[in-house]
């Protein structure tokens, strides 16, 4: 034979072998997404109707099989690789990282906008995603283009997406932290239903700077209300309640007295001192009504949950050790795990 020519089994040998070196090379130049975020594992989708894109970070290509996802928010520097990396962390540490799908969506603003709630790092916003403001998304708000998605609809659309893309899911847990956990809490009384009755939905709180209030009490009330207008008023009681949102305020409370949530507090995030973000705290009246700092008004609000809002639920604060004000700290730690992963405390 001519050894230009190959025989029938030797050019099926060789074609498989081109086959796996082809193969061993993609996988070689693949980004591993389960390691850290990385502008591979950035993805987008266009919510139903809403005229823009919102992008997120995923830890699994679609097709992929988990049975639960974490979906982590960023706080106010929309540091959305920082949140999804310390919530990578948590699943590694707890042997869970192959089995979860981690997302960290990012809500953008106009980069002209963008100044004061922007971090190294964080991805520029692109010809047609929707955009926020600094304050809007962490309270409900509309995107300022498009058809004007609220930031809650647009969490809902990102839920049926993962149910969509990954349809072996059946537990949710969205766990935000700081003005994310803002964003979160805010949330809960106004989130749709599952998208499919095998899905369950669950909530961490972690670190928020103020808390939504469903009635008059405040655990720190001013001394002349009137003088306190915004006490009362959304983005801290139900006055005003956007209608956009959908439901009002008995239905919100009834939606999330029944909810799953968990409520984490750095046992550090209070006082001015180093690591405690003081600088960036909400000091209004109607922040100070609930405590003085971060660490105060969580142990207040969880009272305030346990006596008023759900008393059946019993729900406690996980006070996570040696902790201030970071994510990093907070999500990836042992005190936090049984929240995030849904496992019982011990």
């Amino acid at each position: 034979m001519h050894p230009r020519f190959l025989s029938p089994s030797n050019g099926v040998r060789a074609f498989v072998a081109a086959l796996c070196l082809a193969a061993f090379a993609t996988g070689a130049a693949a980004t591993d997404c389960t390691a850290s975020a990385a502008p591979d594992c950035y993805r987008a989708f266009e919510p139903p109707q809403a005229g823009g894109a919102l992008h997120y970070y995923a830890s699994l290509a679609p097709g992929a099989g988990p049975m639960q996802a974490l979906v982590a928010m960023h706080g106010h520097p929309r540091d959305a690789g920082k949140t999804f990396d310390a919530a990578l962390r948590t699943m590694r540490q707890a042997g869970a990282l192959e089995r979860t799908l981690v997302v960290a969506p990012l809500f953008q603003v106009a980069a002209d906008k963008a100044g004061k709630c922007s971090s190294a790092g964080v991805p520029a916003a692109q010809d047609g995603d929707l955009l926020w403001t600094c304050a809007s998304w962490l309270e409900g708000g509309r995107a300022k283009n498009g058809n004007g998605l609220s930031s809650f609809a647009a969490m809902d659309a990102l839920v049926a997406e993962l149910h969509r893309r990954w349809p072996s899911l059946r537990t949710v847990t969205i766990a935000g932290f700081s003005a994310g956990a803002q964003m979160v809490q805010h949330y809960i009384g106004f989130a749709a239903d599952p998208p499919a009755a095998s899905l369950a939905l669950r909530y961490v709180v972690a670190d928020p700077g103020t808390w939504l209030y469903f009635d008059a009490y405040r655990p720190f009330p001013p001394g002349d209300a009137a003088a306190c207008p915004a006490l009362d008023r959304w983005k801290y009681g139900t006055e005003g309640l956007p209608a956009h949102l959908g439901r009002d305020a008995a239905q919100a409370r009834a939606r999330y007295a029944a909810a799953d949530i968990h409520y984490l507090q750095g046992e550090l995030d209070t006082g001015e001192g180093k690591g405690t973000a003081y600088r960036v705290l909400d000091k209004s009246c109607a922040a100070a009504a609930q405590g003085p700092y971060r660490l105060q008004r969580g142990l207040a609000y969880a009272q305030y949950d346990r006596t008023l809002l759900a008393p059946e639920k019993r729900r406690e604060v996980t006070v996570v050790p040696g902790c201030a004000h970071d994510v990093a700290c907070v999500f990836p730690s042992e005190a936090a795990r049984p929240a995030l992963l849904g496992t019982p405390s011990k």
